[in-house]
């Protein structure tokens, strides 16, 4: 059994016996004190140390504070038709040439009476509305972020309904080319306007007058 030295009552130290199990309580104690205090030194260096480069899954993503740049953010898509002057203009161009550099050379199917083209189908809106959506969304599935399917939805879900609006036989080209050999364009008119709209527009106008001069 250890022993410790402890003073008499005559000045001589005389042993004194701690029992051997209180003793390896004491140990005991006093390893896992130290063994804390090395697990918190070391959450401190962490702590304290510099962020590693960026190793975190989600930085692909760009997500926030996990260790990606910022998510750029992705232009914000306008329909032509409400494009004015130059911007407008800009774009039609662009429209224009993938129309006839991509969608017409592969999508263009004869001129008949049952699929009416225009040479001048820029001066149709609802064909350049019609057009310029379907360009919109050739641009997104043609994505690699679209899958390899991306391509396959676009032909099943926006190029069979744009081409079937565009040249139905009773469509917005139906007054134009019904043949390669007799090129043709006609606007062709519109509904008029409602009669709630025309009612207010007059009554605005109405407001707008000025007085009738008195008679002298």
């Amino acid at each position: 059994m250890p022993e410790s030295i402890t003073p008499s009552d005559g000045g001589e130290l005389e042993p004194v016996r701690i029992p051997d199990q209180q003793l390896e309580g004491i140990e005991a104690s006093v390893r896992r004190l130290m063994q804390q205090s090395a697990q918190q030194a070391q959450q401190l260096d962490h702590l304290a140390a510099d962020p590693e480069p960026s190793g975190s899954p989600f930085a692909a993503f760009g997500m926030p504070g996990l260790g990606g740049p910022p998510a750029a953010t992705p232009p914000e898509p306008r329909p032509i038709l409400e494009l004015d002057g130059e911007e407008r203009e800009d774009e039609l161009d662009a429209l224009s040439d993938w129309v006839d550099g991509y969608f017409l050379p592969v999508y263009g199917a004869e001129v008949t009476t049952a699929a009416p083209w225009c040479l001048q189908w820029q001066e149709h809106d609802v064909v350049v509305a019609w057009l310029h959506a379907l360009w919109l969304a050739y641009q997104q599935h043609k994505d690699p972020e679209a899958g390899l399917s991306g391509l396959f939805v676009w032909h099943r879900d926006f190029l069979t309904h744009a081409v079937a609006a565009i040249r139905a036989p009773g469509g917005p080209l139906s007054a134009c080319m019904t043949s390669p050999d007799r090129p043709a364009h006609r606007l062709l008119p519109g509904p008029p306007p409602s009669a709630r709209t025309e009612t207010a527009s007059t009554a605005e106008s109405a407001e707008g007058a000025e007085p009738d001069e008195p008679m002298p």
